[in-house]
Formats: structure tokens, C-alpha cells, sequence
């Protein structure tokens, strides 16, 4: 499971989320059933000393090792590995405390470090509370905006991240993600459309291995606006778009009709799912597999999944939190890391035999 031929690969790099939520809870939990769920080594970036607590609270069994990341893997089998904070950490389940925020930031950013040096294969995290973050003076909009800073920083590029729900039956990218449904319409544009849709058929097949990406667009308006009747951006802004990723290659199609596109019989003629507003997408998504579905980030320098939950404060140290999305999210990290690997690895590959053939 952690790793490709010829090719170990790094363990992977959780966060420790927002301490006094769900996060302690269920990083516990997948280490607990790393065997019966097949789950490939990582490590956990946090303070021993709050694991240790939770799971006491939790009247759970599980050994706490201090590691470094080099170290990870050779304890994963015997005890949680944790890379400690720099920052303090006091928390209280079900108690978000800003003097947390700065231990919560600097889980992020070393966890996109080790990444980088090569000490991790890729990035986990475990949700945060962005209104205790931004009571501490954090300046990103959300977890997704920093990651990008982080990923703009590694590769001296601009990041422009995409959010993907992706579940065993189905993938689906909303274009517009946490602003108002009022503003949605005004949000929408032929090259927003035509820039997530590029970003989204290059990482299906760079990192989840879909060589030929179909795309499934769907409309705005009820029935994909009823050819002007039910509202013109489809026939303004995403029929152009889907026409513009057509011309480049992109096998797309749309506007569709949203209330027709997410039973079996449709999700077998597509890939992904591109939605115009948050809900169109995480609804669907959500419904057809909760448990199982996963947060990736697409766009970024490096590969970084999440459960497709919150911090659940109501429900932290309680022993109710399921565990099932941050487990399917570090198995989809690692399936993506090799996925990567093997298509960084085929040009190579296919090089030198054309050079053997040429001889």
C-alpha cells in the first residue's frame, strides 16, 4: 500500500486540526484500525501530550511514540508516531481556544515542509476551526487559501486551488465553493469555468490515473435553463466554456441538467462532476456515500486530502466521531503519491526505450 515498484515511498503527514475538536478523536481511532483498514503509515504533527490526554478521556489503549519523520514508519507498526509542536497546546474537547491557533498553523506549514524536503509523500489534515483561527489574527480565508500560500511559496508559482469531493461512486468540483447562493450567477465566468475544468482533466490524469478525463458540467438554472427561459448563463457562460475546454482537448460536455446528472445510470458516462455553487456538488456527493468521501485539494504543488467533515465540537471526546473519512482520506493520499510516481515515472520510462530502439 505505501509503495510503488523499485519506489518506497515517504509516510504520510497528518495535522493535528483544530485540537479541541474531532481531530484528537478519529487520528486515534484510524491508527487504532490501521490493520483491519489497511491504512498506510503516517504520522501525526500535534503535541504527544493532548493525543495521550484524548485518549485517556476516550478509555482507548494507544501508545504515543515521539518520532521524527525519518523515524515514522519504522514505529507506525507499534505505537502512533507524533512529531512534536513547537507551539503550547491546552485543549479542552469541545472548547475551541485561540491560543491554539498558532500550534494549528504550524502543523500546516511543517506538514507542507516535510512534503517538500521529502520526508512525507503528502499532506492530511484534520479539520480546523477557521473562526478560532481568525479570532487569532489569521489572515487566509480558509485552510484551502493558506495551503495555496504555502504551494505558490514551494514552487514560485501562483496556486490556484480546487476542491474536489471525491467518493467511491462519485467525483464531483463545485465551481464556485463559500460565498452566498445570491452571488453565485454574478461569481460565474466562461474563464473560471474553462480554468477549473483544465485544472481538474490534468490531475485526473497525472494523479488519479483517468487517461482520457470525461467531464460532466452541469447548468445553473433548473433544467440547465431551459434554452434561455429558466436564466441565460448557460447559454452566456458555461456552454462557451465547455466549448472552450473542448477545443483544447478536454472531453467535456454540458450544461447539463443538475436533477439528472447524479443517478447511477449518468455517473457511469462521466468522470467528475463540475457544479456551478457548493451545494451542487457536496449535496449529491455527501448523499450517495458520506462516510467514504474525501476533500482534495487539486492544484497545489503537492497532494493534500481531508476528511470531508468539521471539527464537530458538540460531539469531541465523546467517542461518537467516526472515523471512516479520515481513513478513506489517507488511503486516497497515498493511492494519489503512487499515482504520481508511476506517471512522473513513464516518460522516463518511455524514453529510454526509444532510445534502446533507436541503437
Amino acid at each position: 500500500m505505501n509503495s510503488v515498484p523499485g519506489l518506497p515511498l515517504s509516510p504520510l503527514a497528518l495535522t493535528m486540526g483544530e485540537p479541541a475538536g474531532v481531530g484528537p478523536d478519529i487520528t486515534l481511532a484510524a491508527w487504532l484500525n490501521r490493520g483491519a483498514l489497511g491504512l498506510p503509515a503516517f504520522y501525526c504533527l500535534a503535541d504527544p501530550a493532548l493525543l495521550a490526554s484524548r485518549a485517556a478521556a476516550l478509555g482507548v489503549r494507544v501508545p504515543i511514540e515521539t518520532v521524527s519523520p525519518a523515524d515514522a514508519r519504522a514505529a507506525f507498526a507499534r505505537a502512533l508516531p507524533v512529531v512534536p509542536l513547537g507551539a503550547a497546546v491546552n485543549a479542552v474537547a469541545g472548547k475551541p481556544d485561540t491560543a491554539n491557533a498558532q500550534a494549528v498553523i504550524e502543523a500546516i506549514a511543517r506538514a507542507v515542509g516535510d512534503v517538500r524536503s521529502g520526508a512525507a509523500s503528502a499532506v492530511v489534515t484534520n479539520p480546523i476551526s477557521k473562526k478560532t483561527l481568525y479570532s487569532a489574527g489569521f489572515l487566509h480565508p480558509g485552510h484551502t487559501e493558506f495551503l495555496g500560500t504555502l504551494s505558490a511559496a514551494w514552487s514560485g508559482r501562483a496556486a490556484r486551488p480546487v476542491m474536489m469531493l471525491a467518493g467511491p461512486d462519485l467525483k464531483a468540483v463545485p465551481v464556485t465553493i463559500h460565498i452566498p447562493l445570491a452571488e453565485v450567477a454574478a461569481a460565474l465566468s466562461r474563464d473560471l469555468i474553462v480554468e477549473i475544468g483544465t485544472i481538474v482533466a490534468s490531475e485526473l490524469r497525472h494523479r488519479f490515473s483517468v487517461r482520457s478525463p470525461r467531464l460532466a458540467v452541469a447548468g445553473l438554472n433548473p433544467h440547465a435553463g431551459e434554452n434561455g427561459a429558466l436564466g441565460d448563463e448557460e447559454i452566456g457562460i458555461i456552454a462557451p466554456a465547455v466549448a472552450s475546454l473542448r477545443a483544447t482537448g478536454v472531453d467535456a460536455r454540458g450544461p447539463l441538467s443538475a436533477d439528472a446528472m447524479f443517478h447511477p445510470e449518468a455517473r457511469a458516462t462521466y468522470d467528475v462532476a463540475i457544479c456551478m455553487y457548493h451545494d451542487q456538488a457536496l449535496i449529491p456527493v455527501k448523499t450517495i456515500n458520506f462516510a467514504a468521501s474525501v476533500n482534495v485539494t487539486l492544484g497545489l504543488a503537492f497532494i493534500r486530502t481531508s476528511p470531508d467533515h468539521g471539527t464537530a465540537f458538540d460531539i469531541a471526546g465523546t467517542g461518537k466521531a467516526d472515523h471512516s473519512s479520515l481513513a478513506e482520506a489517507l488511503k486516497l493520499a497515498a493511492e494519489l503519491k503512487r499515482n504520481e510516481t508511476l506517471a512522473e515515472a513513464r516518460p522516463l520510462k518511455e524514453g529510454a526505450a526509444g532510445t534502446a530502439r533507436a541503437r
